[in-house]
């Protein structure tokens, strides 16, 4: 055990481990966890070999200033080793990034520029186009641009792809990777083409990507869709891959990879990212096509801590679709935290209104049903706090009870979805019962979730 003098230092030399418990066919399933890295990412790794490259290059001075546009980790690990070699660093990064990412990136000295992930490359506010703009507008900034620049394959080749072969005693089957700006396909396909020509390169790609088309029946579509997985899948070809070893993709849905994500945590321990899951489900679809013994390896992309309000988060599952729940043909269908199941955020008439507030604010909610045993006897939103507290805040520790609404209309459960209407256009939330029982709170967002799950 030795002492590191920068944190730049434990980039890279992660571990391996070989899955127990996951249905692996007649294969053994390596896991390569870049999620080690002190970034939380195989990102780390590109990151520093991009911007120690241009330092050779003489293309950087002391304090530049660098721009990239990022829709992943690539932005974590530029922030990590800008941030300790002392430049600025702006990121453009699209809005459908993780909010613990950003929260991470800014809290490591990244500027963050968020633009639109519905718009395709060549529209100015598509993320790579608008961080080149960046970077030409902005005087002495550099463009990293990860999608042409060589240092990012250079880094799989120099280090990924040794570590890996070593690992496994020169003994690798089939590697399955994804594919974001290439980088770490490319570098892995050029050393193993080398150092183990017999080695299967599969890509694991989104749905909606263009990339498993074009490597499954080489069309190169001009449209692709759109996928909620972070950081791999394109909708173009950048201009460092390489898919000449590829001979199989995989397209993986997003509840597919969601879902992956999750086993792998339940079943060994592992808590990987929305792409990790990608590249889990189509290794585990590899392995099981196989009718002899093969060993494979795959990478745990980065850490799920990033992913917690995401794919962790089982109401964030059942808004998207993607954990499927008991349908009963009535409101109960609209109902995300039903009470029975004790899943309701709800407040006591006679707790105080600090408590009752700070409930809202840790489970975002802006209103709280009242309950008095298994009876609901009030409604509790942020304006009626808000009106009661606001000439003296001394009265945050009123009881709920002199604040709450005690007037309430309530909703059988078998009235039409159309009743909703009329209750949101008042501004209130509707309480649905089954005679005397509270079943639960739906607001305006979980009948637009409601909604937008009947269009899958």
């Amino acid at each position: 055990m030795t002492v590191n003098a920068s944190v730049l230092e434990l980039i890279g030399n992660t571990p391996m481990v070989r899955a127990q418990r996951l249905d692996t066919g007649p294969c053994e399933l390596f896991l390569k966890l870049e999620s080690a890295n002190p970034g939380g990412s195989v990102k780390d790794r590109i990151g520093l070999s991009m911007i120690e490259g241009a330092e050779k290059a003489g293309k950087i001075k002391p304090g530049a200033t660098l721009v990239e546009g990022t829709a992943g980790n690539t932005g974590l690990g530029l922030a990590l080793v800008a941030q300790q070699k002392g430049y600025r660093l702006i990121l453009v990064v699209p809005d459908k990034m993780s909010r613990e990412k950003i929260f991470n990136l800014k809290a490591m000295g990244a500027e963050v520029v968020l633009t639109r992930s519905d718009v395709a490359k060549g529209h100015p506010e598509y993320y790579q186009d608008m961080a080149e703009r960046i970077a030409r507008e902005t005087p002495g900034a550099y463009f990293i641009n990860q999608f042409g620049n060589p240092d990012n394959p250079k880094a799989h080749i120099e280090t990924t792809g040794p570590e890996i072969l070593k690992q496994m005693d020169g003994k690798v089957d089939a590697i399955v990777v994804g594919c974001g700006s290439s980088g770490t396909l490319s570098g892995l396909s050029k050393f193993f083409a080398e150092a183990s020509p017999n080695t299967e390169m599969v890509l694991a790609d989104p749905v909606g990507s263009i990339l498993a088309q074009y490597i499954n029946e080489g069309v190169l579509s001009t449209k692709s869709g759109s996928w909620m997985v972070e950081g791999i899948g394109e909708d173009f070809l950048p201009s460092i891959s390489d898919f000449s070893r590829v001979k199989k993709a995989y397209a993986i849905s997003d509840k597919e990879s969601f879902v992956a994500a999750r086993e792998l945590l339940a079943k060994e321990g592992v808590l990987g990212g929305s792409s990790t899951g990608t590249l889990l489900a189509a290794a585990l679809k590899y392995c099981r096509e196989q009718t002899t013994p093969k060993r494979v390896v795959t990478l745990v992309c980065d850490t799920g801590n990033k992913y917690l309000s995401k794919m962790y988060n089982d109401y964030w599952m059942l808004d998207n679709g993607f954990i499927d729940r008991e349908q009963h043909g009535d409101l109960r269908d609209l109902l995300l935290r039903p009470f029975s199941r004790r899943d309701t955020v709800v407040v006591g008439p006679n707790e105080l209104l600090m408590t009752a507030y700070t409930r809202m604010k840790l489970y975002d909610v802006s209103q709280l049903p009242v309950m008095d045993g298994s009876r609901i006897v009030g409604i509790l939103d942020e304006s009626d706090v808000l009106m009661h507290v606001h000439a003296e805040e001394a009265r945050f520790r009123d009881s709920v009870a002199t604040a709450m609404i005690s007037d309430l209309q309530m909703l059988d459960v078998r009235s039409p979805i159309q009743s909703l209407l009329p209750v949101f256009e008042r501004g209130h939330v509707a309480i649905v019962v089954d005679g005397q029982q509270f079943l639960g709170l739906i607001t305006r967002i979980d009948l637009l979730n409601y909604l937008r799950r009947r269009v899958h």
